[in-house]
């Protein structure tokens, strides 16, 4: 009876029935849009921070920041004074440490240590400036005349002849790219992770102390380096064995080489500037960060959800709108929907005085005249939830298809930033890098059942309006009614 007549109501009053499951399916449809989104911004704020840490890295430990300006190093280059014939090219580099901190290579073991951590690998971050050009001797333009002497009259000149000197100068090149010093040995951990091999292979274990380097794709376009050629770091030749393409963003390294090797060149023997961290559990990042802390002083961690904070551009401006005003504005349309729902079977019910006051006279007792009113617009939030639910999939699939662009801002002036963060601790001059990520909006099961949950909130709530004043009628009511 109670299905049968649910079914022939919800017939009878489709149009009201419709009003109410729109409303609510719109709320549904923002939710799952917004979640979606905030999901997809998760996705690419991960992404970033792979291009930075690797694949599996959740922390990375750096040396504290120095206060400013001590034990600050700047780079010398020396040249020779050749004779006026000799104007030959020269050549000059420096390597330099990125951020002239590095830790003890210990310090990787009493990081691996420490409790809750999985594994740690130690890295070393450098810069190479190559100066080269060379310097022109000026020439001497004599012209008529002798030079006055500074003593003396009439015939007191010195006889030197007049003139200047024409011509000369110096013109010197200056160009500079990044190499990091990987552990051969333990692969798994570190920046070249967020990279796939594109051509060649990547590094031998036994290859600690070899000269061999693996190149980033695009720095390998611009220097029109392949697998095979010569590329020369501080007067030593590397072979490439390896070309790397980042699987996000830019490369951390514009050339990666054996940690040992690095280390002979940086002359940085047994240092590391960056130990890299993969925690036993996820969970366990805060308490582990902690640890590190208080067990090994003199040292800087930063966990992904640090750098995360970090994220400028129009990714975290995204991220913002998506967290915080979307999150209310969905809200907001909930309780709007929610309320006007139930406004409208209140309603509905009012205009069914009649009908359900001859079914109380009939019989039919206040709690089954309830359960009918309660039913029905649990039918309609259903309907609202499939409606909203397809609404909702359909907003994620455009976002996803189109795909829009968002720019994140790594690193800051004066701050260091992310990539300061990871190249060598907080606190160095970094310059800003831009990364463009493609926006998508996945849509997890747990979304989908959220919007099933908030489709029967929905029915319930207006439910319970309905069947609240249906509860309140009575057989008397529908009398007064009768014409």
């Amino acid at each position: 009876m109670f299905f049968t007549y649910l079914r022939r109501e919800l017939r009878r009053r489709r149009k009201a029935a419709l009003v109410v499951a729109s409303g609510l399916a719109l709320g549904i449809a923002l939710v799952i849009i917004v979640s979606s989104v905030s999901s997809g911004m998760s996705k690419a704020q991960d992404k970033v921070l792979e291009s930075l840490y690797g694949l599996g890295t959740d922390m990375t430990v750096t040396k504290a920041a120095a206060a400013p300006g001590s034990g600050t190093e700047r780079p010398r280059f020396e040249f020779d004074a050749k004779g006026s014939d000799d104007e030959s090219t020269q050549s000059t580099d420096r390597v330099m440490v990125q951020g002239f901190q590095t830790l003890a290579s210990t310090t990787v073991g009493k990081v691996d240590e420490q409790s809750g951590v999985a594994d740690a690998v130690g890295g070393l971050s450098m810069t190479v400036m190559k100066v080269d050009g060379q310097f022109k001797r000026g020439e001497f333009k004599q012209q008529g005349g002798t030079a006055q002497g500074s003593r003396g009259g009439p015939g007191g000149g010195s006889g030197q002849p007049q003139g200047e000197v024409q011509g000369g100068g110096a013109s010197f090149d200056v160009n500079s790219f990044t190499v990091y010093g990987t552990d051969v040995t333990e692969q798994d951990l570190g920046p070249l992770t967020s990279s796939k091999i594109t051509a060649g292979r990547t590094f031998k274990a036994t290859e600690t102390n070899g000269k061999v380097a693996v190149v980033d794709a695009a720095y390998a376009k611009e220097k029109k380096l392949s697998t095979g050629k010569k590329v020369t770091i501080h007067g030593t030749e590397f072979t490439i064995v390896g070309v790397s393409t980042a699987d996000s963003g830019d490369a951390a390294a514009n050339l990666y080489i054996p940690l040992k090797r690095a280390q002979t060149l940086a002359d940085a023997k047994n240092k590391v500037t960056t130990v890299y961290v993969k925690a036993t559990d996820s969970q366990r990042i805060d308490s582990v960060k902690s640890t590190i802390q208080k067990n090994i002083p003199g040292t800087t961690v930063t966990t992904s959800a640090d750098l995360a904070d970090t994220v400028s551009g129009s990714l975290s401006t995204a991220s913002d709108l998506a967290s915080s005003v979307g999150k209310w504005l969905s809200i907001a349309v909930l309780i709007a929907a929610f309320l006007v729902a139930g406004l409208l079977t209140s309603s509905a019910v009012s205009r069914r005085v009649r009908e359900f006051g001859t079914l109380k006279a009939l019989g039919w007792k206040s709690g089954r005249v309830t359960r009918q009113v309660i039913g029905e617009a649990l039918v309609n939030g259903l309907m609202g939830g499939v409606l909203g639910i397809a609404a909702g999939l359909a907003g994620a699939y455009a976002v996803t298809a189109v795909s829009p662009t968002l720019t994140a801002e790594l690193g800051s002036p004066g701050g260091g930033g992310m990539r300061g963060a990871m190249m060598g601790g907080p606190g160095r001059q970094t310059a800003s890098k831009a990364l463009d990520i493609a926006l998508t909006a996945p849509v997890s099961l747990s979304t989908i059942l959220i919007a099933v949950a908030l489709a029967v909130a929905g029915g319930l709530i207006a439910g319970a309006f309905g069947g609240w004043r249906a509860s309140r009628l009575r057989p008397a009511d529908a009398l007064r009614r009768v014409e």
